[in-house]
């Protein structure tokens, strides 16, 4: 299991025939990938797909002012999925196969985008001792979708996640098969498309924010209560959920930049009594709100916090516990991709203590 973070890269393997698990936490690809950006030599071609964008954009439009910089069409959906919107900012991008063409005449350094790193994840699952061949690989990251024409992305992609929920209210209702993934999702489409590449048998992805919800919802404390919260601050984006027996009952999603301890303590409260507006929260620059019923803040038995921001809620008027599945905060979202794809399976029940 591969959690892509904009900071880090987690990375649970299980062997469910022997209960055994081994897991490792590392930078994420996009930092890798940005730190080779500023150490290439010359002018730059960059290729490969879309993959989570960080602060790339800013290194590439710094590197353009001195050099040049060309990047094919199907990277550049990394820095932003309209294209002339590249172009202005000094760099030049021309289709793949052009692309191809140039990379084979060797007069410019190559930055490959891709969020699977094959040969870096050999590399890290033989240092655990163990075959690197999977029966199933399962990736979750955010993927911000491809809105048509007019539609913000932010409220784009919440529309889509408001579909699948209001049909089936369980977060493991937003794990894909990669033959199943919706055309919209480009970025977790490419990250399938390079998954390939790994010895797998099977290949999923999900939203990563709706794994750390299901992961830490697995949490040992967490195993009896019928009313949880959940808080998944991650590096980028912070996640709000109420859950009622496993359903979701609502949900908010911001970016962590935007967020504050007293922005946060209202929010709970909001989410768990039924009176977050979804446009209210566009408005914010947020990316929406999801409310299926309300639970009651004052019924929510334990509220758990993950995620690699999580110290912010320390000094919460409300209290907080730290999720951790399988002993380790870092592991929420691999747990619940693991858990999503344990149903979608049909496989016997596993615990997360």
């Amino acid at each position: 299991m591969l959690d892509i973070g904009a900071g880090t890269l987690d990375v649970l393997y299980y062997n469910t025939k022997e209960d055994l698990h081994y897991k490792a936490v590392v930078r994420s690809p996009i930092l890798t990938v940005q730190d080779k950006a500023q150490s290439l030599p010359g002018n730059l071609l960059v290729i490969g797909r879309e993959m989570g964008g960080g602060s790339l954009s800013e290194v590439l439009v710094e590197r353009a002012k001195s050099g040049e910089v060309i990047i094919s069409a199907s990277a550049a959906a990394t820095l932003h999925h309209n294209l002339e919107k590249v172009r202005s900012w000094g760099i030049e991008v021309i289709d793949d196969s052009a692309a191809e063409n140039l990379q084979r005449m060797k007069n410019e350094s190559v930055l490959v985008l891709e969020d699977i790193d094959a040969e870096r994840l050999k590399a890290i699952v033989q240092s655990f001792g163990v075959p690197f061949s999977f029966d199933v690989v399962g990736i979750c990251a955010q993927d911000h979708g491809v809105p048509p024409m007019g539609i913000s992305h932010l409220d784009y992609r919440h529309s889509l996640f408001m579909a699948a929920l209001d049909k089936n209210p369980f977060p493991h209702t937003l794990l894909f098969r990669d033959a199943e993934i919706p055309p919209t999702f480009n970025r977790l489409r490419c990250i399938s498309e390079s998954a390939r590449s790994l010895p797998a048998d099977e290949i999923y992805v999900m939203d990563s924010g709706m794994a750390a919800i299901l992961g830490a919802s697995l949490d040992p404390r967490a195993r009896r209560k019928q009313k949880i919260l959940v808080l998944d601050l991650a590096t980028s984006h912070t996640v709000g959920a109420t859950l009622e027996s496993g359903e979701i009952a609502g949900f908010f999603e911001y970016h962590t930049k935007d967020m504050t301890l007293q922005k946060l303590d209202s929010l709970v409260i909001e989410l768990a009594d039924g009176r977050l507006i979804h446009e209210n929260i566009l408005r914010e620059g947020g990316h929406g709100a999801y409310m299926r019923k309300a639970v009651g803040f004052q019924s929510v038995e334990i509220m758990l916090a993950t995620g690699p921001k999580r110290r912010m809620v320390e000094k919460s008027r409300f209290p907080a516990v730290f999720g951790a599945p399988l002993g380790d905060n870092m592991m929420t979202g691999t747990v619940g991709l693991f858990e999503a794809i344990r149903r979608r399976k049909g496989l016997s029940e596993i615990s997360y203590s």
